[in-house]
């Protein structure tokens, strides 16, 4: 079971890093439009450069609320820690919504952190994450 624990630590952390990667690139890109648009001479557009810099600023947001508890869990996973095996069940009860990555992913991560093989290795008692 240590071994399907560890792939969906990594599986947090590359989907964590996916978030981070998509927050980063959302914000440049809103930023970049909002500035393109503001700089146009036309009637309303500064109310679109506005618009466009909330929509960036609210999904970097968004990306962000997803891949830094995705990356705490991962590391946490691989660390054994409690808290991690309860937060990872959370995140892939909400992954399970998106459709079809992230339910196959959530059902994954759900069997692996109920199996009754697992609960042991976050006791948090010495050895038994060995």
């Amino acid at each position: 079971m240590q071994t399907h624990i560890r792939i969906a630590a990594v599986l947090f952390l590359i989907f964590g890093g996916i978030f981070l990667i998509a927050a980063g690139f959302s914000s440049l890109l809103f930023s970049g439009a909002a500035a393109v648009v503001g700089a146009a001479h036309e009637p309303g557009s500064p109310f679109g450069a506005a618009i466009l810099g909330f929509t960036g600023v609210a999904l970097t947001v968004f990306l962000l609320a997803f891949a830094v508890p995705s990356l705490f869990c991962g590391w946490g996973l691989l660390k054994y820690r409690r808290w991690a095996r309860l937060l990872g069940i959370v995140l892939a009860s909400i992954a399970l919504l998106r459709v079809p990555i992230g339910t196959i992913f959530g059902a994954y991560t759900l069997w692996v952190l109920f199996n009754k093989q697992s609960e042991p290795l976050f006791d948090g008692s010495p050895g038994s994450s060995s």
